[in-house]
């Protein structure tokens, strides 16, 4: 659906406005997560450069934006590109999310009163964490590029290095079969680990946008099927 949308916005200076406006969301939500990892899993303190607060209020002002932009444009061309508009409405949706949770990210690093480490658990969390930055930096390439191949590549990375991942520890920490945390740290990690499969989630969402037509949006692709085929694409 995303390239027909691009030929769309192309053609409106507000989706133009608003596309930008997303694209600057994700980068925001980029630095914020990476700056809440580090405080959480590198620092003894939560003391770090980037005011994350700050930032996901400017996330929520530009959500709000993006919305008021498209709904001024539906409007005035009298709702010919609905479909589109809404597309993009739920994408800054699941943008706003993802720096919801990288707020918790830092809230729990707060909390925590030194840096987190997951004891036996530590090379599952490392991983889950590499894999969710990757599949997080991935989403924002392939949004900005419309790059179907890289968000098909996410979706994949998502179902199998992410989700199966946070629930296994999940389920280990929760059923007692792991005995080397101490109960704050056993809560921590399991909080981590929710965070990271949200966060996830999220970017999912975002790169089936670029896959799929409206109404698949947050669902698989249909095999055997072009994303385009149940949406009229704009005249050029």
């Amino acid at each position: 659906m995303w390239k027909s949308l691009i030929r769309v916005f192309k053609k409106d200076n507000l989706y133009q406005q608003a596309l930008g406006e997303a694209c600057e969301m994700l980068e925001t939500d980029g630095r914020m997560f990476e700056a809440s990892v580090e405080s959480l899993r590198r620092s003894d303190t939560a003391d770090i450069a980037v005011d994350i607060k700050q930032l996901d209020k400017q996330i929520n002002r530009s959500e709000r934006d993006v919305r008021k932009k498209v709904m001024t444009h539906l409007v005035v061309s009298g709702g010919t590109e609905l479909a589109h508009g809404l597309a993009l409405v739920s994408v800054v949706i699941d943008i706003e999310r993802i720096g919801d949770y990288t707020k918790n990210i830092f809230d729990l690093a707060r909390r925590h009163p030194k840096r987190l480490n997951a004891g036996s658990l530590e090379a599952q969390l490392k991983a889950l964490e590499e894999h969710t930055s990757k599949v997080f930096h991935d989403t924002i390439e392939a949004f900005k590029d419309s790059d179907e191949t890289l968000a098909r590549q996410v979706m994949d990375d998502y179902k199998e290095d992410i989700s199966a991942d946070s629930e296994k520890m999940t389920d280990d920490i929760i059923g007692g079969t792991v005995s080397d945390l101490e109960p704050p740290e056993a809560a921590a990690v399991v909080l981590y680990a929710r965070f990271l499969k949200r966060i996830g989630s999220h970017s999912r969402n975002i790169a089936t946008s670029i896959v799929n037509p409206f109404h698949r949006i947050g669902y698989n692709e249909k095999a055997g099927k072009s994303p385009e085929t149940d949406i009229i694409p704009p005249e050029e």
